[in-house]
């Protein structure tokens, strides 16, 4: 009954971190390139009595021991790097990556993050930011005389500028791919930085190399689905009411023991 107690005890620990991973969901539901989290969970030790496979009796074998675990934790909280549903915006600053890879941001620090968010600004100086003032890579300057601003599917940047019919190109948006991207280490932002768990960043031209492309005037959603997010939290709800009747239950067993008479 005292291991009752702790199993029990572990598995509405495990649930309270799991209802903290769907709320955080549900609050990105609307945050542009989120990507949900899962949390998985696994077995802990098991206190084993009767081995399975052990000799019985006249040289017999056990079919199955006896074990008894002592319960549940968490053991990871995976990232689901599907994509998400298209959100036409109109804004020729707005970029979408239809299939695999992410946009380089510049951090202040002059280190390199990665985010499937393309909602890009300009800044004051004509450059491409993320809504942090985070510059996009490699560099690109919008000229202030610029009329037009077109960015073909493989990152290619035209602009057209006042007195001039030919579009001139002032650079190419790379993308950045990853062979474990659920390794990559979340920073907030819309950020992420790469760990030894997701490999080093391979970069290229969009649409080459296993690479996605680029749309121009779309915006990726976030990939969460409200109903899965509240199925998920009402189960949790449930798997912790269970695990804390399972506790109540063991007081009450102790209880009952240490009013016994002689």
């Amino acid at each position: 009954m005292i291991r009752a107690l702790y199993s029990a005890s572990s598995g509405m620990q495990a649930q309270q971190l799991n209802l903290d991973v769907v709320a955080n969901n549900l609050a990105n539901v609307n945050t542009t390139g989120f990507k949900r989290t899962r949390t998985d969970f696994e077995d802990l030790l098991y206190q084993t009595f009767r081995a399975p496979g052990a000799t019985g009796p006249q040289g017999s074998t056990i079919p199955s021991g006896i074990q008894v675990g002592n319960g549940t934790r968490p053991v990871a909280t995976q990232r689901i790097f599907s994509q998400g549903d298209f959100q036409q915006t109109e804004n020729p600053l707005d970029l979408v990556v239809e299939g695999d890879g992410f946009f380089q941001i510049t951090r202040p620090d002059g280190t390199t993050a990665y985010t499937r968010s393309g909602a890009f600004k300009k800044d004051g100086t004509g450059r491409d930011v993320t809504s942090e003032g985070y510059v996009l890579q490699p560099n690109l300057v919008i000229p202030t005389d610029a009329k037009g601003l077109t960015i073909a599917s493989d990152g290619t940047v035209s602009v057209t500028v006042a007195g001039q019919n030919q579009a001139q190109q002032i650079g190419q948006i790379q993308l950045a791919q990853f062979v474990n991207p659920a390794g990559l280490l979340s920073v907030g932002r819309n950020l992420f930085t790469p760990t030894s768990a997701s490999g080093n960043a391979v970069t290229g031209v969009a649409g080459t190399n296993g690479l996605g492309t680029i749309a121009q005037g779309f915006l990726e959603l976030s990939n969460v689905k409200v109903v899965d997010e509240m199925v998920a939290m009402i189960t949790t709800q449930r798997a912790y009411e269970a695990n804390s009747r399972a506790i109540q239950t063991a007081d009450e067993m102790l209880a009952m023991s240490n009013n016994l008479r002689r």
